[in-house]
C-alpha cells in the first residue's frame, strides 16, 4: 500500500553560518592537499562528518596534537581555549581557525570579564567543546553549570557575572538569570545565545504546527539539536528525532500524512533530502 505522504522540508533549517564557514574552509583545504586534520569531530553529526572523512579529514584528539609536528590542523566552529594555541606555536602546528566569529566574540568578553577579576559563571554543557574553549579564557576558574538546581548547594559570591553557551534556550537562561536575581544575588547577565540559532525557535514553532507529523533530523551528540527537538515536540507532539534515514518507521505515519522535516544548525541540507526521498517512497 502507498502512503502518499506529503513531503516539505523546511528551509530555513540546515547549518548555521559559522558551520558552514568551518566546512568550506576544510573542503577548500582538503581539494588542494587531499588530506587536513581537525580538532574534534568538525560539526556534531556522524553523517556528514563520515562524507568529510572520505575526502581525507582526520578527526583527531587534543591528546593527538602533542604529538604532531609541522602540519595545518583544523580549529572548529566550537572555538578552542589559549592552551590550543600555545601548543601549535611549540609544535610548528598552521592552525586553520574556523572558530565561529560569534564565539570568539563570547570568548574575548569573558577574558575581559575575567581580567578585571570579576567571577564569571556559564550557563553550557559540562564538556562540550565550545564551553571548554570558553572556560580556557578563565584559566579554568569559571563555574559552568547546564541547570540551575546545580547551584543549589554552591557557595557563589554575591557579585558575578554570567554569560551562556551561545546554543543554549534563550528562554532558559533568562530563567536562569531571574531565579538568581529572586535569590539575591547581585548580577550583570550577558544574553550571548547566538541570534541565528535562537531565531530558530521562532522559525520552527511557525513551521511545526502546519504538518501532522515532524520529522527532525540531527545528531545524537548536537545539544542545539536537543534544544530544536524540543521546540519542536512542544508545539507539535507528533515530532520524530532521527539521525538518518535509516532510523525512519513507517509506523510514525498513516497514509496522506503531511509531513514537515526540520532539522539542526549542524544537520546538512543533503540529509534532510535524503530522508525526504525515503519518506516519498513509502
Amino acid at each position: 500500500m502507498k502512503y502518499n505522504l506529503d513531503v516539505t522540508i523546511d528551509t530555513d533549517s540546515g547549518f548555521c553560518f559559522g558551520v558552514v564557514y568551518a566546512i568550506d574552509m576544510a573542503e577548500e583545504i582538503l581539494d588542494e592537499d587531499g588530506y587536513l586534520y581537525c580538532l574534534g569531530d568538525i560539526v556534531h553529526n556522524d553523517e556528514e562528518v563520515s562524507r568529510l572523512k572520505l575526502k581525507g579529514l582526520k578527526i583527531i584528539s587534543h591528546e593527538d596534537l602533542l604529538d604532531i609536528r609541522n602540519e595545518k590542523v583544523l580549529i572548529r566552529a566550537h572555538g578552542e581555549a589559549p592552551e590550543t594555541y600555545r601548543l601549535a606555536l611549540d609544535n610548528n602546528i598552521t592552525l586553520i581557525d574556523a572558530s565561529c566569529p560569534v564565539v570568539l566574540k563570547l570568548q574575548n568578553r569573558i577574558k575581559n570579564t575575567y581580567d578585571s577579576k570579576e567571577k564569571v559563571l556559564i550557563f553550557g554543557k559540562h564538556g562540550h567543546a565550545e564551553v571548554i574553549g570558553l572556560q580556557g579564557q578563565t584559566n579554568n576558574e569559571a563555574l559552568v553549570f547546564q541547570d540551575i538546581a546545580e547551584l543549589d548547594n554552591v557557595e557563589l559570591p554575591q557579585k558575578f557575572t554570567l554569560y551562556s553557551q551561545t546554543t543554549k534556550s534563550t528562554d532558559k537562561f533568562y530563567e536562569i538569570k531571574d531565579e538568581l536575581i529572586k535569590r539575591g544575588y547581585d548580577i550583570k547577565a550577558n544574553d550571548t545565545i547566538c541570534r541565528q540559532v535562537s531565531n530558530r525557535y521562532e522559525d520552527l514553532r511557525k513551521f511545526v504546527i502546519g504538518y501532522d507529523k515532524i520529522v527532525f533530523v540531527s545528531g545524537k551528540k548536537s545539544s542545539n539539536g536537543k534544544v530544536l527537538f524540543e521546540v519542536c515536540k512542544q508545539f507539535n507532539p507528533n515530532t520524530y528525532f532521527v539521525s538518518s534515514e535509516q532510523e525512519l518507521d513507517l509506523a510514525m505515519f498513516i497514509p496522506g500524512d503531511k509531513v514537515g522535516i526540520c532539522g539542526a544548525t549542524s544537520t546538512p541540507m543533503w540529509l534532510m533530502e535524503r530522508v525526504k526521498s525515503a519518506l516519498e517512497e513509502y
